[in-house]
């Protein structure tokens, strides 16, 4: 099939051709915000799954559609070595200036510029990597103490007041929540409580990996009241034949159930995958329809193609303990593991890996679903470990 017409294009966070599966998770979405934009009660949504179960692909999506209804929406992506405060100050800068053009300088948007301006001030010089300037005089003894907890409360509450104000909502769209360090999570976690306290409208929806839940957590008591979590997981056959189908057929590209069958049953209905399994199927097919032949040669390519960019960019961060743990992981199956069931398989102690387990859990190579359960962040990566490291090394 010509190249150029290939709808499938696997990468970071793009976009699919076909959104399918996720219809109910967005209505939900859509009315939790509907609802604080009018002052009522809602929780913040927080998105959870593995790797490339299209976590950002739908943050993308909710953003757009909160947007297209009139709410303004901040979406930012956390890195691993950028301070929540430095995060959101010149994203919280650029929605006030937007709501002080379209008010001409009102009391709200005023005030909260002043409150930001306060909170640079108080912080800039505890977390370096602030480098915004306001350009409002600060209003003494608002979001200036020092204290984040208390300043980033009073910052929030001042925006959202400005947000009602204008009739309109602030949402915070943040992905990969779960590299906010603790203390500043707890203090973003009690400063939306404020503001749900207050019916202000502002609110959060995150994503990030399923040691996310732990860690808001850790950091609150109350975390389950003022969060929904939606898991975010494979796709049921259906739609993932519809993500796979649809967009094919728009280029005049069918399938045969066999063939259909087989790349449900290889990528197990993880949308990144079926977008690569989709690319490769595509190139391999002379005509339509794909056949399960097909398939099989676009699963090696598929395969080929992940073990040299998805799978080993993770695998390089690896000391050689880790990937021997991971390595033993894999002999047992997809998981989750017991603990020990793994030690078992290197033939030690379990006593003897917890710093090795805990050292994945914080890179995100694993996650405990369960007390005692080990599990891979990443689908598929046991069948990795098995091919790029072929003998089980205790």
């Amino acid at each position: 099939m010509d190249p150029r017409l290939n709808p499938f294009a696997p990468g970071a966070g793009a976009p699919p051709p076909e959104l399918a599966g996720r219809d109910g998770l967005i209505e939900q979405v859509a009315t939790a915000l509907a609802r604080i934009r009018e002052g009522r009660p809602d929780q913040s949504v927080i998105l959870v799954g593995l790797r490339g179960v299209g976590k950002t692909v739908l943050l993308d999506r909710l953003c757009r559609d909160a947007e297209a209804q009139g709410i303004l929406g901040l979406r930012l992506e956390v890195p691993e070595d950028r301070s929540l405060p430095a995060l959101l100050a010149p994203y919280l800068r650029a929605i006030l200036i937007r709501l002080d053009r379209k008010n001409a300088g009102g009391g709200a948007v005023t005030r909260a510029l002043r409150a930001l301006a306060g909170f640079v001030s108080a912080f800039k010089d505890k977390y370096p990597d602030i480098e915004v300037s306001v350009g409002v005089p600060a209003e003494a003894g608002l979001a200036d103490s020092g204290d984040l907890e208390a300043d980033l409360a009073d910052l929030l509450a001042a925006v959202g007041a400005a947000a009602r104000q204008e009739g309109t909502a602030l949402v915070l769209f943040v992905d990969e929540l779960q590299y906010v360090a603790e203390f500043q999570l707890t203090a973003l976690i009690s400063a939306l409580h404020r503001c749900a306290q207050q019916q202000l409208p502002i609110t959060l929806v995150g994503a990030g990996p399923p040691q996310l839940v732990g860690n808001l957590g850790r950091a609150t008591s109350y975390a389950e009241r003022l969060f929904s979590f939606s898991e975010i997981g494979r796709l049921e056959p259906a739609a993932g034949a519809q993500a796979l189908t649809a967009p094919a057929a728009r280029q005049g590209l069918k399938f045969t159930q066999d063939a259909l069958a087989e790349v449900l049953n290889q990528t197990e209905g993880y949308p990144y995958f079926l977008q690569a399994w989709g690319k490769h199927a595509w190139i391999v097919a002379e005509r339509s329809p794909v056949r399960v032949d097909d398939v099989h040669v676009a699963t090696r390519r598929a395969l080929a193609e992940l073990d040299a960019s998805f799978f080993r960019v993770r695998f390089d961060r690896l000391t050689p303990g880790e990937k021997r743990y991971l390595r033993a992981m894999a002999e047992l199956g997809p998981g989750p593991h017991r603990s020990g069931d793994i030690a078992q398989a290197m033939g030690r102690e379990v006593n003897a890996f917890g710093p090795v387990r805990s050292s994945l859990i914080i890179k995100g190579m694993l996650y405990s679903p369960h007390y005692g359960d080990t599990a891979f962040t990443v689908p598929l990566f046991d069948g990795f470990m098995q091919r790029t490291m072929p003998g089980l090394v205790s």
